[in-house]
């Protein structure tokens, strides 16, 4: 006896599934940006934080150029110095505690190749470039919600 299949007859393009989901960073990245100066102050940037409900964010000089990265480790570190040699957390500019050397990444690059730049530089954030100029943030957040949206595309 014969067994019969019940999937029905497939079609000849049925071995060949287009992927239709976005998998490139612009399509998951942040565009709205709190966005900081090198000379605001250090108090100004964590307010920010708290208000926002944000961990970090890029620095912009006055033309609007990425210069930095101010995060809240970069806030604790303030905070432990100011409390160590007993001064105030108010006078202290973003410059003096953000990262410098920023790694960043393109806007056509593949959530899986910024997978593994997160992966490999130990980033919570980095900024997404565009002709050198800032277009957004992505997080490691979004990047597993990217893949989230990813798998349930693959599965269904």
């Amino acid at each position: 006896m014969a067994i019969k299949s019940f999937q029905g007859v497939r079609s000849k393009d049925a071995s060949k599934k287009e992927y239709d989901a976005p998998i490139l960073v612009e399509d998951y990245m942040t565009k709205k940006l709190i966005t900081f100066s090198p000379e605001q102050s250090i108090l100004e940037v964590m307010e920010a934080f708290a208000k926002h409900h944000i961990s970090g964010g890029p620095v912009m000089d006055k033309n609007g150029f990425l210069v930095g990265i101010i995060s809240e480790a970069d806030a604790m570190k303030q905070i432990s110095q100011s409390r160590y040699f007993n001064q105030p957390i108010l006078d202290k500019s973003v410059e003096r505690f953000m990262t410098k050397n920023v790694q960043t990444i393109p806007h056509d690059m593949s959530i899986f190749d910024a997978a593994g730049v997160f992966d490999k530089h130990n980033r919570r954030r980095l900024p997404v470039m565009k002709n050198d100029i800032l277009v957004g943030q992505i997080s490691r957040k979004d990047i597993v919600i990217a893949a989230l949206k990813l798998s349930a595309q693959n599965w269904k």
